[in-house]
């Protein structure tokens, strides 16, 4: 990373650490969504068991979807959107900047109290083990899908349901590996296949994202 991107990164962690509330929301979100489908179910630890995976993952997507609206929307209404890509720094490399900070402060709480959940809903310790693997290389994935669709509805009407729009799809095959990956290792079968095709995606998406977000960035600012 470059000084620029490190920077970026720093800045955006004040921002968010000043904004205490709109930072915790997406986690508190995803605790209090998670906590209502034992509610809702039943309190069969069999069946708690069995939805784990599939609720925890979904939780963990709409929260991080939940905090996309601000992430570009900040820098372009004070104008320093312009002053970052003037800077000389490769936009890709400020898109990548901003996904990681996003992430640094958005998904990584979720990794803290995933486990937390997941004991309430009955998995063991291995199983608690493969969703935290699974979210680890999962909502990086979402971050650089999230900085993406904010970036191509910058300024528009209602951008921040067409953000939804088109994110919630992209993140359709993270959130199916994800989830996979623990329902297999729950059946007792192997999860190499769910965890090849997650990195796969991830790796992917952290060569595409970027340059993409970069690309709607100057349409947004032209």
């Amino acid at each position: 990373m470059s000084r620029v991107m490190v920077a970026l990164v720093l800045r955006d962690l004040r921002l968010s650490a000043r904004r205490p509330v709109e930072a915790l929301l997406p986690v508190v979100f995803f605790v209090l969504a998670a906590s209502l489908f034992p509610l809702g179910v039943g309190p069969e630890p069999e069946t708690l068991r069995r939805i784990a995976p599939g609720v925890l993952w979904v939780g963990a997507l709409l929260a991080t979807l939940l905090s996309l609206n601000t992430l570009w929307a900040g820098d372009w209404q004070d104008g320093s959107l312009d002053h970052l890509l003037l800077c000389g720094e490769p936009a890709w490399a400020l898109a990548l900047a901003k996904a990681a900070a996003h992430w640094l402060s958005h998904g990584l709480p979720l990794l803290v109290a995933a486990p937390l959940l997941g004991l309430m809903f009955g998995l063991p310790a291995a199983s608690l083990a493969v969703l935290l693997a699974s979210l680890l290389l999962g909502t990086p994935i979402l971050s650089l899908l999230g900085a993406f669709g904010s970036a191509l509805t910058l300024g528009l009407r209602a951008g921040g349901l067409l953000t939804l729009l088109i994110v919630l799809p992209l993140t359709i095959p993270a959130l199916i590996f994800g989830s996979g990956a623990v329902s297999s290792w729950e059946a007792g079968l192997s999860v190499e296949g769910h965890f090849s095709l997650l990195g796969a995606l991830f790796i992917a998406t952290l060569l595409g994202a970027p340059p993409a977000t970069a690309a709607a960035l100057r349409i947004a600012t032209a």
